[in-house]
């Protein structure tokens, strides 16, 4: 046996810890309660989620809200959408500062983003298009702690740095995204090499799809990634790339050592890249749907998965449920509404309507397998997300990295928050060891 493959059985035999001590030590799996909600572990003023209310201690479901600065996220985008404008820069003020901005401050902050967007030089040619990769996120990671040298404060933790490099970074996140993917399809699938450099007077959504398409996009795609961007740039600080911030900033480490980790942490497939799930498992329903109009034979199929009989064997309706979300996740809400006028705009309306027949069908499915116990579930913004970026002509390899651009905001209003106003005791939470103790035996009588 070769020794990587001793080493890899002995740590697979020392890893498996006896799952009863978990409750006899009453160990919190996931800092998780009993009831599936969060452990508190920390205060914020930045992004508050409501999926249900606490009624002498039972959890009673109700319409999700999410709320930004205390500003909630419906009332946000009707906002800036009934005035016929984007919203992720407005958004991203808004995090950064706790406050809404003024017609003159949201005009002096866009102009710092454009201004931001144009990398540092050679770093497009040495750092992205030099060096590829296959995944765009590692490349995004690796990219992020490439700026660090090209920053001659990096390490100053004052909130005017802090901001300074927020707003870089947030600039910043579209540009090495595009040119990442770009550099990556040239390597590894052999097509053109594409870089169209970011322009003037365009909203975030705009110069990405610039970027990625050039003029070919309508109004309607850049008002849907606007949207998109909107409402994933923040959830609270409890979901896992949030927390990563705030744990490593904690440490009072710098800006891109904290924001790399939480672009690890967001890359993972049980965070980030969930919507991919979800359109593996709609390309597997088309396929052995044959009626989409027909529900008996949508439940069907739908049964077939909770019983772990089709698709990936797991026993999981993907989008569908969320760790908060009760009877309605708000930002599956309003996804919906626009995914719909986008669908009738590029001839998939059937295929939208088994999405809606879905979201409303299986719920009653997971009810009646689950029995009387079972969890009041509703579709999460995933469900949603991909079929948007389909429809958008984006592809599936920077799905994930379309959540960092936007994520990137919510971030940097944590690790400002964490560094200049909380605590400022590193985050440091307990493990209890429960291995055997043992006697060290000289190496001669192994």
């Amino acid at each position: 046996m070769a020794i990587f493959e001793k080493l890899a059985k002995d740590a697979v035999v020392s890893s498996d810890i006896d799952k009863t001590l978990f409750d006899e030590y009453s160990v919190k799996r996931g800092l998780r309660n009993a009831d599936f909600s969060g452990v508190l572990v920390g205060l914020t003023t930045i992004g508050d989620v409501e999926g249900y209310d606490k009624v002498d201690g039972k959890l009673v479901p109700k319409d999700g809200k999410l709320f930004y600065r205390g500003v909630e996220l419906k009332d946000l985008a009707k906002g800036f959408q009934s005035a016929g404008r984007h919203g992720f820069e407005e958004t991203a003020y808004l995090l950064l500062s706790g406050q809404l901005p003024s017609v003159e401050e949201l005009n002096a902050f866009t102009a710092e983003l454009e201004l931001e967007r144009h990398l540092p030089p050679f770093f497009s040619k040495n750092m992205i298009l030099s060096l590829r990769g296959r995944d765009i996120m590692n490349m995004l990671a690796r990219s992020v702690l490439g700026l660090y040298t090209a920053d001659e404060k990096a390490e100053d933790l004052s909130p005017e740095n802090l901001i300074q490099q927020s707003i870089s970074l947030i600039a910043k996140f579209p540009v090495i995204v595009a040119y990442s993917y770009f550099g990556m399809r040239h390597s590894y699938q052999k097509k053109s090499l594409v870089i169209r450099h970011p322009q003037p007077h365009l909203s975030t959504a705009e110069n990405f799809l610039y970027m990625l398409k050039g003029d070919n996009y309508t109004q309607l795609e850049a008002d849907l990634l606007d949207l998109s961007l909107v409402i994933h740039a923040e959830h609270g600080g409890g979901n896992n790339s949030s927390f990563t911030t705030r744990v490593v900033s904690s440490a009072q480490t710098d800006t891109y050592s904290a924001i790399a980790a939480a672009l690890g942490s967001l890359k993972g497939g049980l965070h980030g890249g969930a919507n991919l799930k979800v359109m593996d498992m709609m390309e597997n329903i088309k396929v052995n749907v044959k009626d989409w109009r027909d529900e008996k034979e949508i439940k069907a199929y739908l049964l077939k998965l909770l019983n772990k009989e089709a698709f990936d064997n797991t026993g999981k309706i993907y989008g569908i449920g969320h760790a908060i979300y009760t009877n309605s996740d708000p930002r599956a809400v309003l996804l919906k509404e626009k995914a719909e006028a986008l669908a009738v705009e590029k001839g998939r309306v059937d295929e939208f309507h088994l999405y809606a027949a879905i979201e409303r069908l299986a719920p009653q499915v997971f009810y009646d397998f689950k029995g009387a116990n079972a969890k009041v579930i509703c579709a999460n913004v995933d469900f949603y997300s991909g079929f948007v970026y389909e429809c958008l002509q984006i592809p599936k390899e920077i799905y994930t990295p379309i959540f960092a651009v936007s994520r990137i905001a919510g971030w940097c209003a944590h690790r400002i928050e964490e560094v200049t106003f909380s605590s400022k005791r590193i985050i440091r939470p307990a493990y209890k060891n429960v291995s055997e103790r043992h006697d060290y035996i000289a190496l001669d009588n192994r």
